[in-house]
């Protein structure tokens, strides 16, 4: 998959409070077009009047949970990028609120990977949590103290990665 050609020219929407962060990911995706908002106010009015293919949504100090919720009503998919809300509840609770994706800040140089493992599970009806799990269930096998993340609620991400977008 030919990431940059499969990007170039996708609408994001990136929201995070943190300017350090956003100039980051205008960097890394740069082949795209982007909008930035720092605040919540802000991301919702954009949202609601731009019709993005992706939005990358902070969780803590824009309220993304909200901002997901909004993006979910729209049909945009939403790839929450955190630092501080990093915990397999907080994966769970995104899952469940509709995001299509779920990734650490740490792995924010990765952020192409994750916007087309998502835009091309959505084009081939299928989920993009396979594609997040096969990608970072190692990474977050660390972060939460082994596979048991996943193992207690084994049945749960049976049926999510089962799922369509």
């Amino acid at each position: 998959m030919d990431i940059k050609k499969m990007l170039k020219g996708k609408h994001v929407l990136v929201v995070d409070d943190e300017k350090d962060v956003l100039a980051a990911v205008k960097d890394i995706l740069d082949f795209c077009k982007i909008d930035t908002a720092e605040t919540f106010e802000g991301a919702k009015a954009l949202m609601e009047e731009v019709p993005y293919d992706m939005v990358v949504l902070d969780i803590m100090g824009v309220n993304g949970y909200e901002l997901l919720k909004i993006a979910t009503g729209r049909r945009i998919p939403a790839l929450m990028l955190t630092a501080h809300a990093l915990s397999s509840d907080d994966l769970i609770h995104s899952a469940e609120e509709g995001a299509a994706y779920y990734a650490p800040k740490e792995k924010v140089n990765d952020l192409p990977k994750f916007i087309a493992d998502v835009l091309d599970a959505i084009d081939r009806k299928k989920s993009p949590w396979k594609r997040m799990v096969d990608r970072l269930g190692a990474f977050y096998d660390k972060r939460f103290n082994g596979p048991n993340w996943r193992e207690k609620e084994n049945a749960y991400w049976d049926k999510r990665m089962s799922q369509m977008w």
